[in-house]
């Protein structure tokens, strides 16, 4: 089958997720231009949207007409040219309304396995669990004709483990978008030995349809993009043990969070982005990471605490966000959560007197967002670090030691072979983090 013919029909798994409504979106789109071409017109077009929750399903609907409509109207000149020979459609609006139209027209939204049985492309984007995958993925091969590929959304889960419980035969592969997929250009893409070379062909070639980056990670649980994130929050985690011997729990929260945003020149703290990822997605990436990597020290008690006592984060369905360790208002930190106390103690309380403990930033210092598009990035950050590795302030140093416990972990994750070099590394934190600067430099060196 060439490219167009595997997109005819396709499924998406756990379609109403936050992960799954955005490839269902990208591929919607994607299946609604190849239709829209004249030589495909007699062409049947299927995307079945699958989600165990109706309520869910019923809330992708709305969210992917609005999401169409704005892809529509971003596009409308090239639109006019698509529909030139229907003469029913004069204005922008009209034009607008019936792309929106075709793009729906393909989704078949089910709560029911037995949709896929048909597909020839089945994109996975379910629960972090690997025997939830094989179970779903096997009931789909025991009774699905049509040799199916698979593209896996898994952040942490081995290609290589999916491909062999589920006797797949290399035709998996990780397709790991980053939150939110119909916004963030990187794709990491993990193949194996294994895996089918036209498989392969096709993912590059989808990606590069949808416009997205494709840096590749090699096979290991994590792979790049998590497998530096859970390190760095592990070191973050541990910066604030070292400080809770001195300063209360929300003090010590508060100074990782700030120096890891502020001091370090990133567009959330550390504590901010866990909230964002959710606190109960970061606990199942460790827990699949330290199995697999054997390594025990890929584990945090703190976020157990936080979990057993029914702090999760996360995003509402609005894309607002939920209370993690971190107590938000109007999308701003104003309180952080004592696990002791299981409440949360308001940052207004202490932060005066604990910025005065951190000490200044740097004179040269610029926010995040004054860094990331600027030109003279490169001549701005040097200035800055170089500035910054003199002082002893206790910000200062704070700093100092997490950006080389930073650079440490892109290092080991070359050394260790999960990157394939300090490129790949970088892109995956730049692109898919949206970090001013990768991990890999020689700033403080």
């Amino acid at each position: 089958m060439n490219y167009e013919e595997k997109l005819q029909n396709v499924s998406v798994l756990g379609a109403a997720g936050k992960m799954g409504s955005g490839i269902l979106l990208l591929t919607a789109v994607e299946m609604a231009d190849l239709q829209l071409k004249p030589e495909n017109k007699a062409k049947s077009f299927v995307l079945n949207a699958i989600d165990v929750s109706p309520a869910a399903l019923t809330g992708l609907y709305g969210y992917l007409k609005t999401q169409v409509k704005k892809i529509a109207e971003k596009k409308v000149v090239q639109l006019r040219s698509v529909y030139k020979n229907n003469s029913d459609l004069i204005e922008n609006s009209e034009i607008i309304d019936q792309y929106v139209d075709d793009v729906l027209k393909l989704v078949l939204f089910s709560t029911r396995i037995e949709s896929t049985y048909e597909s020839t492309l089945i994109f996975e984007a379910i629960i972090e669990d690997s025997d939830i995958k094989v179970k779903i993925i096997s009931q789909i091969l025991d009774n699905n004709k049509k040799d199916p590929w698979f593209l896996t959304n898994t952040s942490s889960v081995p290609i290589d483990e999916l491909d062999s419980r589920a006797s797949l035969k290399g035709k998996i592969l990780g397709f790991h978008f980053y939150n939110p997929p119909a916004v963030q250009k990187l794709v990491e893409l993990i193949t194996t030995k294994n895996t089918n070379k036209e498989l392969i062909e096709f993912s590059k070639a989808y990606a590069k349809n949808l416009n997205k980056k494709l840096v590749p990670s090699n096979d290991f649980a994590g792979f790049i993009g998590n497998g530096h994130f859970m390190r760095d929050l592990l070191f973050g985690i541990k910066q604030v043990e070292e400080l809770h011997k001195d300063l209360s729990f929300a003090e010590s929260i508060y100074a990782v969070n700030r120096i890891s945003q502020d001091f370090l020149i990133r567009p959330m703290g550390i504590f901010q982005l866990m909230d964002y990822v959710g606190v109960d997605v970061c606990q199942k990436i460790l827990q699949v990471m330290s199995s697999r990597l054997n390594d025990k020290s890929l584990h945090s008690a703190l976020i157990d605490k936080l979990m057993a006592l029914g702090v999760k984060g996360g995003q509402n369905s609005d894309g607002s966000q939920k209370p993690g360790i971190l107590l938000y208002e109007k999308g701003k930190p104003v309180a952080i959560y004592d696990p002791n106390k299981k409440d949360y103690d308001h940052i207004e309380s202490f932060k005066s007197t604990l910025d005065a403990k951190l000490g200044k930033l740097p004179t040269s210092h610029k926010s995040w967002k004054d860094v990331v598009g600027n030109k003279k990035k490169e001549e701005l950050l040097k200035t800055y670090f170089d500035e910054l590795k003199p002082l002893n302030t206790m910000g200062a140093k704070l700093a100092k030691d997490y950006h080389h416990s930073s650079k440490n972990i892109g290092l080991t994750l070359v050394k260790d072979g999960i990157a394939d070099n300090a490129e790949n590394v970088n892109t995956v934190m730049l692109t898919g983090f949206f970090h001013a600067y990768g991990p890999i430099n020689s700033f403080l060196d």
